[in-house]
């Protein structure tokens, strides 16, 4: 039976390819995304291993887990010192800053869209167990002001070489400058990730980034050989003032890499979800493949049973072909991983996270869960034709009828509605009660009423085919007739492969409402909570220097500029973020409505607190709050709750400017809110504050329209990723209806032949199939975009609390996605309906 199946297999060849090309792309998702994340992890473990020295000397709780500077400093005088500890080779101190952006000839910002700019002085220190630290690879290094270096990859898209002058903008108090380039330096764990380096001399870093004081941010101290990191460590810490802590090189470049780590473990779940997604999808495909190719051979499995195969010997039969497909598909799919994983860092490239100085990793996990994945996935869609084709008898099978019975349609609709229903349910108590994890309930109620769907999908969609069965016949007479009853002859078929595209129709369908409808709100809040008449920030989402926000205070015709500072915090073992104000300047700028409390009542170590993480957590005026920042613990008194505002939606705490520079957090502004006095002209006060920033391409002046676009930016990005993502889904889908259309097509071969017999043309056999097409596609779009709008009101209604109260669905963008998988049937259906009407008519007819 074994070698009988094997024969079967090789001599269906395109069948085999076809059904599994599903798998392929799935698994090939999945490897991608374990490969990419990988390459990831290990390119910021070697960046932060050389960016460490053997013991590091720094401030008390200025541990870089946050991703906030501290602007606590050292005494220049503590590097001699640490120099007479016993088994110190070298000690050195460093200044610097992640806000020293170079720009290009083109005037854009090199290293920008989240990656940090690194500034610092230059030295030749080693890093850590002796790897190279920064060296300069041609010119030299800076001695004196005016001069730096670059790194390679900087310097290169900025389009600059040695001896020529760099424009720079900077964080701290001198807002732009600009040196001359001397060297090329880089640190020897190799690329950046995207991050851009510039080194200044010392004296010029104390300068820009200290105020001229003597002082460093840490101080590295590299051991003798034969002396471990936790020795010198110990040796050091005597020496130590109050206020200055050492830990190993290998503790601080942990601590920082799994900070790191952890931060970015959201693009390896954002990619396995889509992993999961083309996965289900290419399930319904496998499934109808092997439901189909099972049907096929109902003949050659009758005959089997004839000749006294049993029950278990059959279905095996099945498997081991789900088996062998699993794995030649889960093969080609982990090598094609390696291609994927390329374009996703070409992807994360342009976004500015640029791993091109880093080769990709293959840990054996990949491959494990790869293989995994593929074959189970294979074999659990094939297990139920598989067990289907067991229990066909001999002379029934022999038959040629091979329509599924409407008995096992009527069931299949009560398991799926059955299904459907549970998953309502499961909706309504995430959306309508107050439970711990709604977005578990919202989440798992989607997933069951799309199953329950996929599954009753034979049963529901006959209203659909039967209105476009009414069009197909006035439109196209016979051949219109003929294709309803193609699609009709095999609802389960039909609507299998309808539910592969009704799955990534689903997911695109609901995202577009639930995009629109942020992106309403966020129209909406602004225009009836924000005051400020202009918001200066910076166009890379980091911070930029005060000294811009004093320079339009002095403009003519500004009334009040409100700064706005963020940091990142923890409130016991939670990260949040926290957000800097001035009360009085920032009632100006923003509409704030207090639920308790006053605005005013800021001032020192206090908080404001989110009116709905308030409740959730039980707080109320006179609560204290233990919170962490820049990794300084202390206890901040509750001193109002506010309603959520725009702009700045997720900082749910609010705190006073004295608090974060308290905390240790070096000052500079996020945003700044500016609110003209009243009778000034607006042309005249914007050219004012537009000439303070001319010279800073980094900071933009925008009114309330464009902060709103601004502000609506992200949204239309984020949908762009989404939606390229799940386009993988589609084409899975799309690749099903060809499958089916190709499959049905070899089934039909006798029947194509009479109809050709009868006087069918060519061009009208390739329309009817063009037409069975269409019905599969318009059938899984009407499905897919009626979930779609469900759950899009669903998810806006369960983030109603967290700003997205308004609803807003985008008809028209919903109508072209009906549009374009009609589109999408007619193109699917090219290769088959060529395929249908090249066949021979006396061949055909003869085909057993």
């Amino acid at each position: 039976m074994l070698r009988a199946s094997w024969k079967s297999l090789l001599a269906r060849k395109l069948r085999l390819l076809m059904s599994g090309f599903a798998i392929v792309l799935g698994v090939a998702f999945v490897s991608g995304s374990l490969i990419f994340t990988d390459t990831l992890g290990q390119a910021f473990t070697k960046i932060m291993a050389g960016g460490v020295g053997d013991v590091v000397v720094r401030p008390t709780g200025a541990a870089n887990t946050d991703f906030t500077q501290s602007a606590k400093t050292l005494p220049a005088s503590l590097v001699k010192d640490l120099a007479t500890v016993d088994g110190a080779a070298r000690v050195d101190g460093y200044v610097s800053s992640v806000g020293v952006f170079v720009i290009g000839r083109d005037g854009k910002v090199i290293g920008a869209q989240g990656a940090p700019g690194i500034g610092m002085n230059f030295s030749d220190a080693p890093a850590g167990h002796g790897i190279q630290g920064l060296s300069i690879t041609s010119g030299r290094a800076p001695a004196k002001a005016g001069e730096i270096t670059l790194d390679p990859l900087t310097a290169e898209k900025a389009g600059y070489k040695i001896r020529d002058t760099v424009p720079m903008v900077t964080s701290g108090t001198q807002p732009s400058l600009k040196a001359n380039m001397v060297g090329i330096g880089k640190f020897g764990g190799g690329g950046l990730a995207g991050a851009s380096l510039t080194t200044f001399d010392l004296k010029t870093a104390q300068q820009l980034f200290e105020g001229g004081k003597d002082v460093y941010n840490g101080i590295w101290v590299t051991a003798k050989d034969g002396v471990s990191q936790a020795e010198l460590r110990d040796r050091v810490k005597p020496l130590l003032p109050v206020g200055a802590e050492a830990v190993t090189g290998d503790k601080a470049a942990d601590e920082s890499a799994s900070a790191i780590n952890q931060s970015l473990s959201f693009i390896s779940t954002f990619l396995l979800v889509f992993a999961g997604v083309s996965l289900v999808v290419g399930t319904f495909l496998i499934i109808n493949t092997f439901s189909i190719l099972v049907a096929q051979r109902s003949r050659e499995l009758a005959l089997f049973r004839a000749l006294g195969a049993s029950r278990r010997q059959v279905s095996r039969s099945v498997l081991f072909e789900a088996l062998v497909i699993g794995i030649i598909g889960s093969t080609v799919g982990l090598a094609l991983g390696f291609v994927l994983a390329t374009g996703i860092k070409v992807l994360f490239a342009a976004i500015g996270l640029d791993l091109s100085g880093s080769p990709l990793v293959f840990e054996p996990r990949t491959a494990l869960a790869s293989y995994l994945v593929g074959i189970l996935v294979t074999v659990f869609a094939a297990y139920l034709p598989g067990r289907r084709a067991s229990r066909i008898a001999p002379v029934e099978a022999l038959r040629d009828d091979v329509a599924m019975p409407e008995s096992s349609i009527r069931r299949r609709a009560a398991i799926g509605t059955a299904m459907t229903v549970l998953g309502a349910l499961a909706l309504g108590v995430g959306l309508f009660t107050s439970i711990p994890n709604a977005l578990v309930s919202i989440g798992g109620g989607m997933f069951l009423v799309v199953v329950g769907v996929a599954i009753a999908s034979p049963l529901l969609g006959r209203p659909v085919v039967g209105l476009v069965g009414m069009f197909y016949r006035r439109m196209f007479g016979t051949v219109g007739r003929l294709a309803e009853q193609n699609a009709m002859r095999n609802p389960r078929r039909t609507a299998a492969t309808a539910s592969a595209l009704m799955v990534g129709l689903t997911l695109v369908s609901m995202m577009a409402v639930f995009g629109q409808s942020t992106k309403a709100s966020v129209d909406k809040t602004i225009a009836a909570s924000f005051s400020a008449d202009y918001v200066v920030s910076n166009a890379i989402g980091v911070p930029f220097s005060p000294v811009v926000v004093d320079q339009v205070k002095k403009v003519p015709g500004v009334d009040a500029v409100a700064r706005f500072r963020f940091v990142a915090a923890k409130v016991g073992a939670d990260s949040t973020q926290v957000g800097g104000i001035e009360p009085a300047p920032f009632a100006k700028a923003m509409k704030v409505k207090m639920d308790s409390g006053r605005i005013g009542a800021l001032s020192g170590q206090t908080l404001l607190v989110e009116s709905t993480l308030a409740r959730q957590k039980g707080l109320v005026v006179g609560d204290k709050v233990t919170m962490s920042i820049a990794g300084n613990a202390a206890s901040y008194p509750v001193v109002g709750t506010f309603e959520a505002l725009p702009g700045i939606t997720g900082w749910q705490y609010l705190t006073s400017l004295e608090a974060l520079s308290a905390a240790g957090v070096v000052p500079a502004d996020n945003f700044a809110y500016v609110v003209r006095a009243p009778g000034s002209d607006a042309a005249t006060v914007r050219a004012g504050i537009a000439k303070v920033v001319a010279g800073l391409p980094t900071v933009t002046l925008k009114d309330q329209a464009e902060f709103a676009a601004e502000q609506r930016a992200p949204v239309d990005q984020m949908l762009a990723l989404i939606y390229a993502l799940l386009g993988l889904a589609v084409v899975i889908a799309v690749l099903g209806i060809v499958n089916t259309l190709a499959l049905s097509v070899i089934e039909r071969t006798r029947e194509v032949g009479l109809l050709r017999a009868v006087g069918l043309s060519r061009r009208q056999l390739r329309t009817m199939v063009r037409l069975e097409a269409v019905i599969i596609s318009l059938l899984g779009a009407v499905l897919g975009v009626g979930l779609g709008l469900v759950f899009g009101v669903a998810l806006q209604r369960s983030q109603a609390d967290s700003g997205v109260e308004v609803l807003s669905v985008p008809f028209v963008q919903l109508i072209t996605f009906v549009a374009l998988a009609a589109l999408v049937g007619v193109l699917a259906a090219v290769w088959p309906a060529r395929r249908a009407a090249r066949l021979d008519v006396l061949r055909a007819i003869t085909t057993d």
